[in-house]
């Protein structure tokens, strides 16, 4: 009788799959209250290796970090029309407190644009306050009514960015610069996941941006992913929250402004885009673990052996774990790094010690060979690189074999069904077609220019519509 797959096959059933891999790994657990999720400290770990990669980008770009409350007076946010009315199926709200009802009920922040121009209206005198730069990593609350661990949960973690800015130009330039060099750099360089830069549709903008800059990534079952967005926000809210500055020329403006964000949605995509039916794999540039050091028996040479290597895997520079529970069958631990998608398993028995050799697994590429023990910390640096690099070929190499060209409504909505996406002319289908594709669950996911860059406004010559079924 065959031996039942540890994870169900992606093939077979990938949302099951996706589910599997996330208990069997250890990343997470639902929560006690619908839709909120526990992350356990491996699915953390990712997590906070990704708020380290961000947050220095965010700081490069001249961003500092700040923190705003959670509760936010309902008021707020019905100064801006039509942000509240986009958020308000989202919203969690406060009624009682303190045993009582409260005067005015309090909103669980479901984003901050609100409260932050609170604060913004009363920093910002004039042109020498800015550009006001700040960036918070917070938890938000939107309540969600298909909740899907990482995917989409009632609270998940995040980190918005909100600046303020002189000109239409500044704010315009800079919300394109955190699109491109803060978000791409890291979905690119980092996560090694393929993404597609472009324009949101003005029927998917964010509720209250003039414009929205979006990141688009495939997964394996060829289903989109939003993984970031910037906005424009023009003078929406500091209209409604009377943020203004005195300019140089002695008047009265109003701020333009923009809000970005990225969430752990993104360790959704992770898993999506690159775990297989063996569970993760993850970039070496993130993994907090980057090699494993196995001892594959109980004996004091071989147990002397994995802790030497992995202090001079360290003093090279490679993130390294050793693993020396030799009570637990060594094939169960192999598997269970496996499912963890570590990027390098070294293992270290009798044989391979009285040879001066370990046995590197490499978990991207797949497959065993033994090198000599005293090579690796050279060796090493040139696998991870390899494999890092190797990810996002495959990630990339997927998207645009799954793409195909589509004339009509009918042929961008077999692509979808199909597994895939279609590229169509913007001018071909605007917002009727738009909404035709939506009736079948497809969506524009945003638009490109012919080149593949972000066009300048929804109407440009040339612009595409990419279009996919998406999570």
């Amino acid at each position: 009788m065959a031996k039942a797959p540890v994870l169900t096959p992606q093939a077979e059933d990938f949302p099951r799959w996706y589910q599997d891999l996330i208990n069997k790994a250890e990343l997470a657990d639902n929560g006690p209250v619908r839709g909120t999720m526990v992350i356990r400290p491996y699915g953390y770990s990712l997590w906070e290796r990704m708020q380290q990669e961000m947050d220095a980008r965010i700081k490069g770009a001249g961003a500092r970090n700040a923190y705003f409350p959670l509760f936010i007076p309902q008021s707020y946010l019905t100064r801006e029309a039509e942000h509240v009315e986009g958020f308000a199926p989202e919203l969690a709200m406060v009624t009682h407190g303190g045993g009582k009802e409260l005067e005015e009920p309090v909103v669980v922040r479901p984003t901050s644009e609100t409260i932050i121009n609170e604060y913004f209206s009363k920093w910002v005198q004039s042109y020498r306050d800015l550009p006001l730069l700040i960036n918070q990593w917070a938890n938000v609350v939107r309540w969600e009514m298909r909740p899907r661990v990482f995917l989409r949960t009632t609270e998940f973690l995040w980190q918005e960015g909100h600046t303020a800015h002189a000109t239409d130009e500044e704010a315009r330039d800079f919300a394109a610069y955190i699109h491109r060099e803060v978000y791409a750099d890291f979905m690119v360089n980092v996560l090694g996941i393929d993404v597609v830069l472009g324009r949101k549709t003005p029927a998917e903008r964010f509720a209250g941006a003039v414009n929205t800059l979006t990141l688009e990534a495939m997964m394996r079952d060829g289903k989109a992913l939003q993984m970031g967005t910037s906005h424009e926000l023009g003078t929406n809210f500091a209209r409604a929250f009377h943020t203004s500055y005195l300019s140089r020329q002695g008047r009265q403006e109003l701020v333009r402004q923009t809000s970005w964000g990225s969430s752990t949605r993104m360790v959704g995509g992770l898993i999506m885009a690159h775990g297989d039916d063996h569970g993760l794999r993850v970039p070496p540039r993130l993994a907090p673990v980057q090699a494993v050091v196995l001892a594959v028996k109980e004996d004091e040479a071989v147990l002397g052996a994995v802790r030497s290597v992995a202090e001079r895997l360290r003093a090279a520079g490679i993130r390294t774990e050793v693993d020396d529970r030799t009570d637990t069958p060594f094939g169960r631990r192999a598997v269970d790094w496996e499912l963890k998608g570590v990027p390098v398993r070294i293992e270290i028995g009798p044989r391979d010690l009285a040879d001066g050799t370990a046995m590197l697994a490499r978990r991207i590429p797949g497959g065993k060979e033994p090198v000599p023990a005293e090579a690796l910390p050279a060796l090493l640096p040139a696998v991870l690189e390899e494999d890092q690099a190797a990810l996002l070929r495959e990630s990339r190499s997927r998207r645009e074999s799954a793409t195909s060209e589509a004339a009509t409504v009918e042929e961008a909505v077999e692509a979808a069904a199909a597994g895939g996406w279609a590229r169509i002319a913007w001018s071909a289908l605007g917002p009727a077609g738009e909404a035709r594709l939506a009736e079948h669950g497809v969506s524009v996911r945003c638009l490109v220019a012919a080149d593949g860059s972000v066009p300048d406004s929804d109407d440009a010559p040339g612009t595409v519509a990419l279009v996919a079924r998406a999570y």
